[in-house]
């Protein structure tokens, strides 16, 4: 662990240097992977296949459009997504993990996957944001899946999410202890 950080996956890594990322970006994208690994381990024991290379390697990247769109490491904003994804695709990533960078903010569309819907709970879980309308749409797809009660599922899931919640402070301090330029 560096800076409080974990290591993100070298091809992400490799990715964000070779784009020129900024230093509070990749700290951001490294605190999101490290929540989505988390989230993965707590989701483990309901025996759904879930691709864990691509949520990883997702939660890794789904913000590289901000190097495009730099006004977004300061403001909310979704152009980063297609950016984001354009540039994933133009560098050689396949289209199963360029697509976190399009689908993490935009879980109610047709076709979102278990996956897209994981590393969006990941993107919103690091800062202990809880949103009602994606954690339902994961409890729904993880209780489908493994042949569970809802109810069953989102107590696992409400404790797992609790449990990430209590660590965001540390996760924001690390954060904006990085440089947005």
């Amino acid at each position: 662990m560096t800076d409080g950080i974990a290591p993100l996956p070298a091809a992400a890594a490799a990715l964000l240097a070779e784009v020129g990322a900024p230093p509070r970006l990749v700290a951001h994208l490294g605190l999101v992977h490290e929540v989505a690994a988390a989230v993965l381990d707590g989701c483990a024991g309901y025996g759904v296949p879930v691709d864990r290379e691509a949520v990883l390697f997702g939660a890794a990247t789904h913000d590289i459009g901000k190097v495009v769109h730099r006004e977004e490491l300061s403001v909310p904003g979704s152009l980063h997504e297609r950016a984001g994804y354009g540039l994933l695709l133009a560098r050689g990533v396949p289209e199963r993990l360029a697509r976190f960078a399009r689908t993490h903010g935009s879980w109610t569309d047709p076709g979102t996957t278990l996956e897209d819907l994981l590393v969006g709970l990941a993107d919103k879980a690091w800062k202990d944001s809880r949103v009602r309308d994606l954690e339902d749409r994961v409890v729904a797809r993880l209780a489908q899946a493994a042949g569970r009660e809802p109810w069953e599922v989102f107590l696992g899931l409400d404790d797992l999410l609790a449990g990430i919640g209590a660590d965001a402070p540390r996760r924001l301090a690390v954060q904006v202890a990085h440089p947005v330029a």
